[in-house]
């Protein structure tokens, strides 16, 4: 079972987006998923109660930084992946869902790496590293990338990340109408109508590469006790 963290305390880097592309395809290939929605917005929340009836993975709302812990050791008996959405914003629960975390995806909007929130992030990920010497696997994931952008300029932001010792998943989040959709539409991409659509099966293979992508992250990051890593937080 792993716990999936997805941070950024800037709003607008495309985080409940990618939290709900992974969760989504995750749950159609049958994992038992659970969406921890922090946010403020409930976007999540929101879609979870108005989604098809096929759609299943669970949601719990209402979260605090009080009672994050608990969800979280509760929920790990009972599914596959536990996803943590938390707010776009800083938070007291950024320091708690990190410690609980085997892997913290840190989504930043575009092919560069400006964006303040997922350097606060990575900062205090680094300052679990040199004050407590607790390592947490994390990856940054570029979001609403333009399909036009070269393969030349994602790979130069890649590089710049790599020289600054930051990993980024090999699949960015292309700037699709599905993804938009999917926040009216309620459902799996693989439900929505190709007619409708623009591009829904580049939509759905994107999808695909990411959350796979991220699997393959998964079983080397399960090493840390996650008790040390809430004490350090």
């Amino acid at each position: 079972m792993s716990v999936i963290t997805f941070a950024n305390t800037k709003g607008g880097a495309g985080k409940t987006t990618a939290v709900l592309l992974l969760a989504t395809e995750l749950a159609r290939r049958g994992l038992r998923v659970c969406v921890i929605d922090t946010d403020p917005q409930r976007w999540i929340s929101r879609w979870r109660d108005a989604a098809d009836y096929r759609v299943s993975f669970t949601v719990i709302t209402y979260v605090t930084a009080s009672n994050l812990q608990q969800h979280v050791l509760d929920s790990r008996k009972a599914f596959d992946h536990v996803i943590i959405d938390l707010p776009g914003a800083q938070s007291p629960l950024l320091a708690t869902a990190i410690g609980l975390s085997d892997h913290v995806m840190i989504p930043v909007q575009g092919s560069t790496m400006d964006a303040q929130g997922g350097a606060q992030v990575l900062e205090l990920l680094r300052y679990l590293y040199e004050k407590a010497n607790i390592s947490i696997p994390h990856s940054v994931v570029l979001t609403r990338v333009n399909s036009l952008v070269t393969t030349r300029a994602l790979q130069a932001a890649r590089q710049l990340l790599a020289s600054r010792n930051v990993h980024v998943l090999d699949t960015p989040i292309i700037e699709r109408s599905a993804f938009r959709d999917m926040f009216e539409f309620n459902g799996y991409l693989h439900m929505m109508n190709p007619a409708q659509v623009s591009n829904l099966d580049k939509a759905i293979h994107n999808a695909a590469c990411f959350a796979d992508e991220i699997l393959r992250l998964l079983p080397a990051s399960t090493a840390k006790r996650k008790s040390d890593m809430m004490r350090a937080a």
